[in-house]
Order: structure tokens, then C-alpha cells, then sequence
């Protein structure tokens, strides 16, 4: 089974959503599609500020383990630090296919 981490959150106070794309686009290259189990991901901006990031891992052990590779990660941390911290939502679910 397969499985889908959704994130939810704004920008942090001052980054424009250029900013964000471009660190985004880095992110997605230079460290998500770099992780064993990757099989999509993908991010949209809602309306009044919300964006959501999309991600699907071959095994529960996949995302586990990419989630603790982006702790130590520089791409990733620097991509967190964009975020509005006091407004991010995750949430893991398991594909029934």
C-alpha cells in the first residue's frame, strides 16, 4: 500500500510567492526526488494564502524515512524555514489500492 502525505500551510511573513516557487522547484529536484520511495509530488496554492504540498511514497517505511532525512538536510531545512510554522498541517494517509 502506498502512501500520501498532505501539508497544508501559508508563507512566512515577507516571503513572496516567487520566493517560495523557486525554493520549491529546488526542494522537489535537490532533495524529494532524490529520496528512495518517491513517487509524485506536488504543490498548489488555495485561495487567501494557503498552499498545499501533495506527496505520494511507496511504503509508509519510505516516507518515514525521507521525512528524518529532511532534519538533516539543508534544501529542506532552508524550504521549512519559508514556511509560517504556526500554520502547518500534516497528515498521512494510506492508499486502499
Amino acid at each position: 500500500m502506498g502512501i500520501i502525505d498532505i501539508t497544508t500551510f501559508s508563507l512566512a511573513d515577507g516571503v513572496t510567492d516567487d520566493q517560495f516557487r523557486q525554493a520549491d522547484a529546488t526542494m522537489q529536484a535537490e532533495h524529494v526526488y532524490r529520496q528512495p520511495g518517491i513517487v509524485r509530488r506536488t504543490t498548489a496554492r488555495g485561495e487567501g494564502g494557503r498552499w498545499l504540498v501533495v506527496t505520494l511514497w511507496a511504503t509508509r517505511h519510505d516516507a518515514e524515512a525521507a521525512e528524518g532525512a529532511a532534519r538533516a538536510d539543508a534544501v529542506a531545512t532552508g524550504f521549512a524555514r519559508l514556511l509560517d510554522a504556526t500554520t502547518v498541517t500534516s497528515a498521512r494517509y494510506e492508499t486502499l489500492d
